[in-house]
């Protein structure tokens, strides 16, 4: 498959990650923000092939995982309602709320739907004109573009009993606010390639100059993302701090201009909470006045909700790159897959999933060969095979 394949060449790999250990003389810390790129970079064990001075630090990229506890919370009061039809995709089903989740909601009786586009979502309120259907829109500047179509769509269609449960994020303000916290580490970062292929990378610039760090736009292939790696290890060596585009195929500087059109039109900017992290100023958006009243949180009685975050998880020092999964005490005992605490270990992208899925479960494992051959843990899996991804998983359950 073209752009696949041809970025998970073994070989080419083993070029790549000898010339950063050719340019590396200091010890670095870099972030990817995007959960996809985590769990590439797990899967592949390009963290552990890396030399020892390159420490890649797993940033709040999963747009499942930073959706705060009270948003969760208003989804499940709202869901429960007899006249409503809640639709969502399928990963927010088992994120965990303050005492259920949505399967939980489904199994009471609640009429739950699992979409693959909001406009299937659509498509069941003018299907359904005497219920209220309610999409659940999450995610990054990656999945606002066709939510925001969505409400256009309804509204201009004149379908009243459509609305949006808003919690979009953005990127740029959470490096900010990573690079601002008093325990921040990171030294560089590598950006994800599908935001900046939507929003383009007009806002990196003043960032990379005000902290004096270097920004990649990287993809999510093992090529991609150590040729990000490479590229950020070199500015970082020469004392180097701007923004480098290494995935030109689906970037361009200046993004989707018809996307970013119509989230202006349909959204504006708000501080926005992120789930164990806290409020970042000017990180979300919400539906603009022009389309408040497909708002989901102003047609429902849901603004005051508390909600109750379980003391044993610690996923917010995980999204802040504070804490890899596997020191966490609970990771692996107390929450798995199957009982989750918190949304880290329940999401496709998220970094508690990913160590779990690829068994990470203690310590760094050991490494034999350049690029490829194989990755044993010291749990009881291992995964083996080369950086092209055709490996084999065995796991204990």
């Amino acid at each position: 498959m073209k752009y696949l394949e041809e970025f998970q060449n073994p070989e080419l790999a083993g070029r790549l990650l000898a010339d950063i250990r050719a340019t590396v003389t200091r010890p670095w810390a870099l972030m990817e923000v995007c959960g996809g790129q985590t769990h590439s970079i797990i899967r592949h064990g390009i963290d552990q092939l890396l030399p020892e001075e390159v420490e890649l630090i797993h940033g709040p990229g999963c747009p499942v995982c930073v959706t705060p506890l009270e948003m969760i919370d208003r989804a499940l009061a709202i869901a429960a309602r007899p006249e409503v039809i809640f639709c969502s995709f399928g990963d927010m089903l088992r994120v965990p709320g303050s005492e259920r989740d949505l399967f939980r909601v489904r199994g009471e009786g609640g009429d739950v739907r699992v979409v693959y586009s909001p406009l299937d979502a659509l498509r069941i309120a003018q299907e359904n004109p005497q219920r209220e259907v309610v999409f659940f829109g999450i995610g990054f500047e990656t999945t606002a573009p066709p939510n925001a179509m969505t409400v256009y769509q309804a509204k201009k269609l004149g379908i009243r009993n459509f609305s949006l449960l808003v919690s979009h994020v953005r990127v740029p303000p959470a490096i900010e606010a990573i690079m601002r916290s008093p325990d921040c580490r990171v030294q560089g970062f590598l950006a994800a390639g599908h935001v900046c292929s939507v929003m383009g990378i007009d806002e990196y610039p003043e960032l990379a100059a005000r902290h004096r760090v270097p920004i990649v736009v990287t993809g999510f292939e093992p090529l991609d993302i150590l040729e990000g790696i490479r590229r950020t290890v070199r500015q970082l060596e020469r004392g180097e701090h701007v923004v480098d585009n290494a995935y030109p195929r689906a970037v361009r500087p200046e993004g989707n201009p018809a996307a970013k059109a119509m989230l202006a039109d349909v959204f504006e900017v708000t501080d926005r909470a992120w789930r164990g992290i806290g409020v970042i100023p000017a990180s979300g958006w919400r539906l603009s006045p022009r389309y408040r009243d497909q708002d989901a949180e102003h047609r429902f009685p849901v603004s005051d909700i508390t909600p109750c975050e379980p003391a044993q998880c610690r996923s917010g020092e995980v999204l802040q790159g504070q804490l890899k999964p596997s020191e966490c005490e609970a990771f692996g005992t107390v929450c798995t897959p199957r009982t989750p605490l918190g949304a880290t270990m329940v999401s496709s992208e998220g970094a508690c999933a990913a160590y779990y899925l690829y068994r990470r479960l203690s310590g760094p494992a050991s490494v034999s060969g350049p690029a490829s051959g194989s990755v044993s843990g010291p749990a009881s899996g291992s995964v083996s095979g080369s950086v092209s991804g055709s490996q084999e998983v065995s796991t204990v359950a």
